[in-house]
């Protein structure tokens, strides 16, 4: 089948598969801590880049924190934890505040969230970039692309849009992708109310991470694609099971698009354990224009 042809089915730009996009060719000892660092962090996500190094000397790799630090650049990740030098906005970009504490999720494109994550190849590593439906956890649209500009990431937010509508609310991460003019602008043209998660809180964006985590350990890990072209058509044959076939315990064995088309069986509430105390000194912070996470949130499935 013609490469073009192949694009097209898993919904993909061209130029994403092209030769002139090809990656540049990784140290095989760098690929495998890669490859080790992901893996871990998708079991733990808490994991910071302290605890990697204890983690990848068990195995016996010994390297610095500096250099576990950089790996984990790499592939976007940062632990749980805040702390310094975690992974930031750009200094230039606007930080929007977490709007999901509290919320009760009881209808499909009341609420959005994305996320980017790395893909280990044969020879080298990709980032998925993908949006999600809270109540019913159907992915909406995705993307691959070999770098973290955040032009891939407005393709998908479109692709999403231009299928399904407009969400109420659209939750990310604080990563520059999704800080940028040109992702938080499409989201305010079209009068969509921005969410950001607390820096470094993986939870904040709890339902990306069990996808992530569900396409690894259920297809890329089991299938160690050995470039993007086989990736794209793997990826685009798991994300149609995932929707269409793959039944959910937290939707009642239903399927994300059984749940998304009937508006039944699925949902969420993010349940607020913060004091009056504490609920009053977050109001202080966000009025200042400062960032808290969302550190006392727990998600409760609603069935």
């Amino acid at each position: 089948m013609p490469l073009a042809c192949q694009c097209e089915l898993a919904g993909v730009a061209r130029s994403t598969a092209y030769a002139p996009r090809r990656m540049a060719e990784l140290d095989p000892v760098e690929l495998e801590l890669l490859a080790l660092i992901d893996a871990k962090y998708t079991r733990h996500p808490f994991y910071g880049s302290r605890k990697m190094v204890v983690y990848l000397g068990q195995l016996g790799h010994r390297v610095n924190r500096k250099r576990v630090q950089r790996l984990m650049g790499v592939l976007g990740l940062a632990g749980m934890a805040p702390g310094p030098d975690t992974s930031r906005p750009h200094p230039q970009h606007k930080v929007y505040p977490y709007l999901l504490r509290g919320m009760e999720i009881d209808r499909p494109n009341q609420v959005w969230s994305t996320d980017i994550t790395y893909i280990r190849l044969a020879r080298g590593f990709v980032y998925l970039v993908a949006v999600i439906d809270w109540y019913s956890r159907k992915v909406l649209a995705w993307r691959v692309s070999n770098t973290l500009d955040s032009g891939f990431c407005v393709d998908c937010l479109w692709q999403a849009l231009q299928a399904y509508g407009n969400p109420e609310i659209f939750n990310s991460d604080q990563g520059s992708q999704f800080t940028s003019e040109a992702f938080t602008e499409a989201l305010k043209g079209l009068g969509i109310d921005i969410s950001m998660d607390g820096r470094g809180r993986a939870l904040d964006n709890i339902f990306v991470e069990r996808l992530w985590r569900s396409v690894k350990y259920e297809d890329v890990y089991l299938k160690g694609y050995a470039g993007v072209p086989e990736l794209l058509l793997g990826l685009a044959d798991y994300f149609e099971f995932y929707n269409s076939e793959r039944v959910h315990q937290s939707l009642d064995y239903l399927t994300p698009d059984e749940v998304y088309r009937t508006a039944s069986g699925g949902g969420a509430k993010i349940v607020d354990k913060f004091s009056e105390k504490e609920t009053s000194r977050t109001e202080t912070e966000v009025e200042s224009g400062q960032r808290c996470s969302a550190a006392s949130d727990t998600v409760t499935l609603l069935n």
